[in-house]
């Protein structure tokens, strides 16, 4: 006999794709995670744009995370065009990937992701019995889209940012209008955090290698070196070097392995894992006091390691902006030059590498773009895959919801809604 768990539209992920289990002689035999979103085909026109429109069509690739699709962009960039960015623009930078961390991390948590740990089909389910933490989650989230809106000009495809900086100067009082109710979001932060670390989580662990950046002296979000837990330690530029690029019959993604070592992870637990040292203290007590501790190789915990990146941005952005200083110009200019770079920030789902290759006039000759759900696609499938014997024990409703589950564990940058899988049984 063969049972067959057969999805053909998972909702609720960004973009269009369906699930494969089979089911073969009391075993889970083979998981197919489909991606057939036609390609957008992004890196082919951006061949003959010059380099400063980049920033803004790259953001258009995600509308929950268009910071990290401009910072990736504008650093490679800038790398080849011999930019160095002062302190001030910096800061200012963090602060608004920091701001997307806590309204992309709070929408998935509170949203997309808590339901399931909870029985819900939706968060409608959790606000009738919590109403509180949902309405906590919701003022926090607006928050964080605030900033954005403050440094970006807007919350959606924000209009502020350029190659070498920003269009124009980011007043300190703007900033400050930020923090009037900081002591509330600093609580609701804590809440959400608590509240998460009494979730029921399953029960699970695999052997997993967790990429990342690593931070030297803060917790990385716009440079460090790559690095896992199992020893590696590169630099941005090798990154790609490292990697074997595979297609599936069943996917229009890419996927990625590492070569001589395998499928690896990125994300929040990927980060959590390997820079727990650089999160806020307090963050680390919280977690501490409530008996965990990193690192974590549980997949289902990752929902943990976003609400203590959600405490940690809002402590972090409390003590930049009050220690922000204007640059005396928005934007550095560079030498426009032919050459290649490549960059890697820590997108709200993981690393997100950019390479662009530039002609001598500033026109762009060829992109490479790595998002971080094409990397976590293979892991996704292993979890599923370990996930086996617990899958063959349950009910259909129950296989259904812990195979979902798995699967939104990594938070797939994919469209949003409250429960993507309908599942349907086919036995042979």
């Amino acid at each position: 006999m063969s049972n067959v768990i057969k999805v053909d539209y998972l909702a609720r992920v960004e973009g269009e794709g369906s699930l494969y289990i089979e089911i073969d002689d009391g075993k889970v035999s083979r998981v197919e995670l489909g991606i057939f979103e036609p390609p957008r085909f992004f890196e082919a026109f951006l061949r003959g744009r010059k380099y400063y429109e980049v920033p803004d069509i790259t953001a258009r690739i995600c509308g929950i995370c268009p910071i990290a699709y401009i910072m990736s962009s504008s650093r490679a960039l800038e790398k080849v065009l011999g930019i160095t960015i002062p302190e001030e623009i910096e800061v200012l930078r963090r602060i608004v990937y920091l701001g997307e961390w806590i309204e992309s991390h709070l929408l998935h948590v509170l949203m997309l992701h808590a339901p399931d740990f909870l029985g819900y089909e939706s968060v409608l389910g959790i606000a009738r019995e919590n109403p509180e933490i949902v309405r906590k989650g919701l003022i926090l989230k607006a928050w964080g889209n605030q900033v954005i809106k403050v440094v970006g000009g807007r919350s959606v495809h924000p209009i502020s940012f350029r190659v070498g900086g920003f269009y124009r100067v980011i007043r300190k009082e703007e900033l400050t209008k930020l923090l009037k109710n900081v002591n509330e979001m600093k609580t609701y932060a804590k809440d959400i955090l608590e509240w998460v670390l009494k979730l029921p989580i399953p029960d699970f662990k695999r052997d997993i290698e967790f990429l990342s950046l690593r931070g030297i002296k803060e917790y990385p979000i716009l440079h460090g070196r790559v690095v896992s837990n199992k020893g590696l330690n590169i630099s941005e530029d090798e990154f790609e070097s490292h990697l074997i690029v595979e297609q599936t019959k069943y996917s229009t993604s890419l996927r990625y392995r590492l070569k001589g070592r395998g499928y690896y992870v990125v994300g929040p637990l990927a980060r959590f894992n390997n820079n727990y040292d650089l999160l806020d203290a307090e963050v680390r007590s919280v977690i501490e006091s409530n008996g965990y501790k990193a690192p974590f190789y549980n997949t289902f915990q990752s929902i943990i390691a976003r609400a203590a990146e959600v405490y940690h941005s809002v402590l972090e952005l409390e003590r930049l902006i009050q220690e922000y200083r204007e640059p005396t110009k928005p934007y550095v200019d560079g030498e426009v030059k032919e050459g290649v770079a490549a960059a890697i920030t820590e997108a709200p789902r993981g690393m997100l590498y950019h390479r662009y290759e530039v002609d001598s006039k500033g026109y762009i000759v060829n992109a490479n773009i790595i998002p971080p759900t094409s990397q976590n696609l293979a892991s996704m499938e292993q979890d599923i895959l370990a996930l086996g014997e617990k899958l063959i024990t349950l009910d259909r409703e129950n296989a259904q919801w812990l195979a979902e589950q798995a699967i939104r564990n990594y938070d797939p940058c994919i469209s949003c809604a409250t429960h993507f899988l309908k599942v349907k049984y086919i036995r042979k």
